[in-house]
């Protein structure tokens, strides 16, 4: 290969994506808060009634594509014979850029030429314009995929980083900027939602073209003259396939979240709540999103990164298998998932004043961020699955999950509102984890934790529930009567969060959760491994 694969080069990349993703999830969020407040909860509805319907698309090409390629080119480099490895490359690479330009360009055409009849379908004809605008994105696509499963096959992460980081940074700012001179201006929620989502055609494109600048300075122009001869649609089938996979478990947010603009608002007014009312309401809703996309920042960044590692692993016949990834990623991921979760329901109600204004709704917020848990066990999972080749149960799996979520959004929201459509998210999404992981349980025939695991994480769990209740308690009697309301969430809800994980990650250290050696594999966990060493030297 032209980088081997090994735990250094696993971890290693896994830190560089951890960090991308990390800061691209942190900026999602901040540029959230001051965009909801901005706009308000119906202007929060607008925007986010149409996020899904362009990110889907883009997810599919941009990511699913792109770790496709990424897997296909690193079975590749498998190959002994270098001629033969070079035009088999070559012949992927021109099938499937010539596959996926076609997939944009009949994906543009249903965005623009059917976005009426999409906004009809949402129950709001006004979102229109914006659908017309987001379907540019998707033009751009085939040749992000493929830089960026180039690089990922070569273990280079570098670039993939970078893009993502500038991509949301150019897209925060154009957000921002033009959402701040629209409210000052014309004041129109629909203007305000459109040029959000022309910042993200405009980070998309910045992408391109540093991933563009970045390949021709370390490639050159490449003369790709020598093809393989193999069929187009053996590699177009494999890709398909391949790409479906990878983006339904990268997707199954977005999915959930495109149930939810077909089904939640239309449901509200069909029981008799005012139109206002209704895009409040969903509004509200979506203050979840962001939260849920931190919590599982771990886990999305470990799967971008055991694709290609387990895809070679699995096929040595001696030396490291990928057990010990395995096993590691699901402890990793059930552990930051779990404590994630957790410690954002703790303190819902100030969180959601603090970054949004009101505590309205905490309660349905509290439910929605619990499928922090399922989703950080179904990415790293069918990552796994991947890496093993094993597409098509993954694949059923998430269907059903997906479809038990559109049933139970269609049955729940009369009764429950939008809580029915939290509660909706967190029972599809633990049906497809629970079936992920007996799966790979008998794929293996591993052991991925011991009860001892489960045991620790529950102390240190109930522990910091502790902490941050009796906290929360002192700080809210006590500042009540000297700050606003919303000082006062500010005040006590981040020195709750602190003071909560202080508590879980002392108590994960004392009770050694996790060894020292595993934090060390791990992104950050150099500092806790130190910290454990030291805790535990205490006598």
């Amino acid at each position: 290969m032209s980088q081997r694969f090994g735990m250094k080069s696993y971890m290693k990349g896994a830190a560089l994506l951890t960090v991308a993703a990390l800061i691209v999830k942190v900026l999602s969020a901040i540029y959230r808060v001051p965009f909801q407040n901005l706009v308000g909860d119906e202007g929060f509805y607008i925007y986010q009634q149409v996020y899904p319907v362009i990110s889907i698309f883009v997810v599919w090409t941009s990511s699913g594509f792109a770790v496709a390629i990424s897997k296909m080119l690193a079975d590749n480099d498998c190959i002994a014979d270098t001629v033969e490895r070079q035009k088999r490359r070559n012949t992927i690479i021109r099938v499937v850029f010539r596959y996926l330009t076609i997939l944009s360009l009949l994906f543009f055409a249903i965005l623009f030429g059917g976005a009426e009849i999409i906004a009809r379908w949402m129950g709001d004809v006004q979102l229109a314009p914006l659908i017309r605008t987001g379907s540019l994105v998707v033009l751009v696509m085939p040749a992000l995929a493929i830089m960026k499963g180039g690089f990922q096959s070569r273990g280079i992460m570098e670039p993939i980083a970078y893009a993502q980081v500038l991509e949301q940074t150019i897209r925060v700012a154009v957000i921002l900027i033009g959402t701040f001179i629209i409210m000052t201006t014309t004041k129109s929620l629909y203007d305000a939602g459109k040029m959000a989502v022309i910042g993200t055609v405009i980070g998309e494109v910045t992408a391109l073209l540093l991933l563009a600048y970045i390949f021709y300075k370390r490639f050159g122009l490449r003369n790709n003259q020598h093809l393989h001869q193999v069929k187009s649609i053996s590699i177009i089938k494999e890709v398909t396939w391949l790409s479906l996979s990878v983006s339904m478990s990268g997707l199954l947010l977005l999915g959930y979240q495109l149930v939810d603009s077909f089904t939640i608002y239309t449901s509200l007014i069909d029981n008799g709540m005012a139109p206002t009312l209704a895009k409040e309401t969903k509004g509200i809703y979506d203050r979840g999103q962001p939260l849920v996309q931190l919590g599982v920042v771990i886990a999305s960044s470990l799967s971008l990164a055991i694709v290609p590692l387990v895809a070679h692993l699995s096929k040595k016949q001696e030396g490291r298998s990928a057990i010990p990834f395995i096993q590691l990623t699901y402890k990793a991921s059930i552990l930051f998932g779990w404590s994630a979760s957790l410690g954002l329901m703790l303190v819902m109600p100030y969180i959601n004043e603090m970054l949004f204004k009101t505590n309205t709704l905490s309660e349905v917020l509290i439910v929605y961020v619990f499928q922090i848990v399922p989703l950080s066990i179904i990415l790293t999972f069918t990552a796994i699955l991947q890496g093993y080749g094993k597409l098509k149960k993954p694949a059923l799996f998430l269907i059903i999950g997906f479809l038990l979520k559109i049933i139970l959004n269609v049955r729940l929201i009369g009764w429950l509102g939008v809580l029915g459509a939290a509660v909706a998210n967190d029972i599809g999404l633990l049906v497809t984890a629970f079936l992920l992981i007996v799966y790979l349980k008998g794929l293996t025939g591993i052991q991925f934790a011991s009860g001892d695991f489960y045991k620790k994480v529950g102390v240190a769990s109930l522990s910091m529930a502790a902490v941050v209740l009796v906290w929360l308690q002192i700080a809210s009697a006590f500042l009540s009567h000297l700050m606003s309301s919303r000082l006062m969430a500010v005040v006590a809800g981040l020195t709750a969060v602190f003071f909560g994980a202080f508590a879980m990650l002392t108590i994960i250290a004392k009770k050694r959760v996790l060894v020292e050696k595993e934090w060390y594999l791990l992104p950050f966990g150099r500092r806790m491994a130190v910290y454990q060493l030291w805790l535990n030297s205490k006598k």
